[in-house]
């Protein structure tokens, strides 16, 4: 690599770049015909600091060059693009919004009698409750296919942050609230796009848990629980998919934009995880562009005109050294030389939709949840007339809104699933419920943009005489209850609750049925976690559906009807009441008022903020577990329409010497076929750090298992799965002392356990001092036995 710095390297720049400019009419050194470093060193300065700033975005009042703005969109709608140098053969790079889909427009000038559409597949969040890295493999292959047909290079997928609070207004494009989970499912995730050679960028790098000023918000985390929660799933898929890009999120961390830090960019990402791609923000993220490239921030997206000048000015003035613009600028390089355009893929503008959409009806039905299932009410094998009740039964929604939504063709709605399955709806029901919805939408304000969320149709009142006529001419009663949230918002408090009318319906339509004989099933269409403990007993079976994607209809009755046995369980904490919740007493933060803003004059920016991670180590079932506080549904919760039983679980050895190995053997005990979710949990010992009650260190999913049918299951565990991160000693130990495994169903339900012994401490890695609180944060502190 060229390593010239300061007034040397500018000199070397000016000479290059008045060569160059002598001999732009004549074919210069081309990318991949010759080495790196010789493109490099062809380049000019502002070249290079336009190679490492994006092209903009056509949004009114935005500055963007007009040299850009005559340059055609590759793919309309897509999220970025990055500069072209067409002397020395280097492309520009597309990216497009992808987690749950492609995103582009529909409609193109160019091409106006076509319809570009993409396949809606279900939201991060019920993929994760499949519990089924194979199958979100599958669904990245497909995703990634679909976006190299369309011409795009690096898809802005998979979003993977800490479900550190059910109303984080993103968490529908998130996982899970274990980060051993979330890195899984991501890495699976990853694999798949970028085995069909388009790149991902994993996001939001890191601890982007709340929407709430999240352009001007600090995060104040404890080292400990940035290495455990935050960091921990970001770091596995690094380390098991290597992403082609990470992405950096919005929010400062300790004080320091996550796109301008140093510690975590380069110390951590790059020094500790090995981590060989690009960088780059999240769109218009942080506030200081020469910073960013400091840090190790490779590409700033979507990228203005003074950002390029920035850059260059820095460089002539000596605060920012040659040697770090060579860096990155050779990391951009080397995402292009991998990239679809760079190879010349000739996309053809017609992914296999069909095929994708099973791919997404598949997924859905594999990914939801079965709560309730009293008597046997599920599947429905003999009730065929189906009384449906709930705005959402025939306005699904199929994902979140903001950057995680997609143009699709078509989303499936319960009414349309259920009677393609053959079930028969009362017709007058499903009228009333159209034309309701037709006269309320029309009421509603015209999309402003793409983070715009319509507020909710209230839900259709009815009136207990026809409730008591329904119960009379149908055999079962489906009631859907819905909610949505996206980008750029948190979501309310009283969003987690149901609402009045929701209250209402539910006891009208159950008095109604039970008064009969009749079951009353509530299908959950949401985006997050509501409120169940204060009316679960007045229905006989809830299925939570998430938001299913567009093929939702056909999923949800697929699994209504048993013709797929539901094996989804819960990747977070469904709590009794939001107070339970760890987080409850600071998220999404506060606002710092006076304090002067960090991104001046831009009023989509929001206000100085911050949020306390009073909770520590202690999100989700950590807490609930440890504290001894009972949740509604906790971790791993979910039913099926079969039983399993667990025997022969064994450990290799009772002392812990390097590595033990568990095995479990699971038995379908039932009678129709069906798949367990296995998970394997390790408790251990306090004597100098705190730890939960348990923490999820494995887990797989059976094969589909007949009646009758066993299948053996083998988990190994390494120190590094039994270790706790240490801030004192700025270490990943193991303490001496007795570690539990424990392998269940869920986090509370154990079905067999086994001691292993650790003679004496174990450092099982050493890490850097990075990310050091400038305050002083006082976490929750909880024994063995709760506070």
């Amino acid at each position: 690599m060229f390593r010239a710095s300061g007034i040397v390297y500018l000199i070397l720049s000016l000479v290059a770049g008045g060569v160059l400019a002598r001999g732009a009419q004549t074919n210069g050194p081309q990318l991949g015909k010759i080495p790196l470093r010789e493109v490099i060193a062809a380049m000019t300065l502002e070249e290079k600091a336009k190679l490492l700033v994006g092209m903009g975005m056509n949004i009114p009042g935005l500055p963007i060059d007009p040299e850009d703005q005559r340059v055609p969109e590759k793919v309309p709608g897509a999220a970025g693009r990055t500069h072209a140098i067409a002397r020395l053969g280097i492309p520009s790079l597309t990216l497009s919004d992808g987690p749950a889909g492609v995103r582009i427009d529909p409609v193109r000038k160019d091409d106006p009698s076509r319809t570009y559409y993409a396949t809606g597949f279900p939201v991060a969040t019920l993929l994760a409750s499949s519990w089924d890295t194979e199958l979100v493999r599958e669904v990245g292959v497909a995703m990634g296919s679909e976006a190299r047909d369309y011409g795009i290079d690096v898809l802005l997928a998979p979003a993977m942050n800490i479900h550190r609070n059910p109303l984080g207004g993103r968490n529908f494009e998130y996982y899970s609230e274990d980060p051993l989970l979330s890195g899984k499912m991501a890495a699976a995730f990853v694999k798949g796009v970028q085995s069909v050679g388009v790149g991902t960028s994993i996001k939001h790098f890191a601890a982007n848990n709340q929407e709430f000023n999240r352009m001007q918000s600090n995060s104040l985390i404890g080292e400990r629980a940035l290495r455990e929660i935050y960091l921990k799933g970001f770091e596995i898929a690094v380390k098991e998919a290597q992403p082609w890009t990470v992405m950096s999120a919005y929010n400062l961390i300790n004080g320091t934009y996550a796109s301008q830090s140093r510690d975590l960019l380069t110390t951590i990402l790059r020094d500790e995880w090995g981590f060989k791609g690009v960088v780059m923000s999240d769109w218009f993220a942080g506030n200081d562009p020469v910073a960013q490239i400091r840090a190790g921030n490779d590409l700033i997206m979507p990228g203005v005109p003074m950002q390029i000048r920035a850059i260059v000015e820095a460089v002539r003035r000596g605060d920012l050294s040659g040697r770090q613009l060579d860096e990155s600028v050779e990391r951009v390089l080397r995402l292009i030389l991998q990239s679809p355009t760079f190879k010349g893929y000739k996309y053809s503008n017609q992914p296999d939709l069909k095929a994708h959409a099973q791919v997404a009806r598949r997924a859905a039905s594999e990914g939801m949840v079965l709560l309730k299932n009293e008597g046997g009410t599920l599947p429905l094998t003999r009730a065929r007339r189906v009384a449906l009740y709930g705005n959402a039964s025939y306005d699904l929604i199929a994902g979140g809104a903001g950057s995680g939504n997609v143009n699709k063709a078509y989303v499936v709605s319960l009414d349309r699933g259920l009677a393609a399955a053959g079930y028969t709806l009362i017709d007058s029901l499903r009228e009333d419920y159209l034309r309701y919805l037709t006269e309320q939408k029309a009421k509603q304000p015209a999309q402003r943009s793409v983070l715009f969320i319509p507020p909710p149709v209230p839900e259709m009142a009815i009136a207990t005489d026809r409730v008591r006529r329904d119960a009379e001419e149908a055999d079962v009663a489906l009631i859907t209850l819905a909610r949505n949230s996206g980008e750029g918002a948190d979501r309310k408090v009283e969003e987690f609750t149901l609402s009045s009318a929701e209250r209402a319906l539910i006891e009208a339509v159950s008095d109604a049925f039970h008064a009969r004989g009749k079951r009353v099933i509530v299908v959950l269409n949401v985006c997050g976690p509501v409120e169940v403990a204060s009316w679960r007993d007045r229905v006989d079976a809830i299925l939570l559906a998430w938001q299913p994607g567009q093929e939702g209809g056909h999923a949800i009755a697929d699994v209504l009807s048993g013709r797929v046995n539901p094996s989804g369980r819960l990747p977070m904490t469904f709590p009794i009441k939001y107070e339970d919740v760890p987080s409850a007493r600071n998220f999404p933060g506060r606002e710092l008022v006076g304090k002067k803003p960090l991104i001046p004059d831009n009023p989509f920016a929001g206000k100085p903020a911050e949020v306390i991670y009073e909770e520590g180590i202690y999100v989700g079932y950590r807490y609930y577990s440890t504290a001894g506080v009972e949740p509604a549904y906790e971790f791993g919760y979910g039913l099926s329409y079969t039983d399993f039983a667990y025997s022969d679980f064994k450990v290799s050895a009772a002392r812990f010497d390097g590595q033990v190995k568990a095995t479990v053997t699971i038995t379908n005990v039932g009678k129709v076929p069906g798949r367990e979710v296995v998970q394997l949990y390790v408790g251990g010992p306090t004597r100098n750090l705190a730890r939960p009650a348990r923490e999820l260190k494995a887990f797989a999913k059976t094969d589909l298992l007949r009646p009758g049918q066993s299948q053996t299951l083998e988990f190994t565990l390494r120190a590094a799965d039994l270790a706790s991160f240490d801030p004192v000693r700025s270490a990943w130990v193991v303490e001496a002392g007795t570690y539990r495994l424990m392998v269940g169903a869920s986090s509370a339900r154990i079905k067999a356990s086994a001691e292993i012994e650790v003679k004496s401490d174990l450092v099982v890695e050493r890490a850097h001092r990075a990310l050091v609180p400038q305050v002083v944060i006082e976490e929750l502190r909880l024994g063995s036995r709760g506070r």
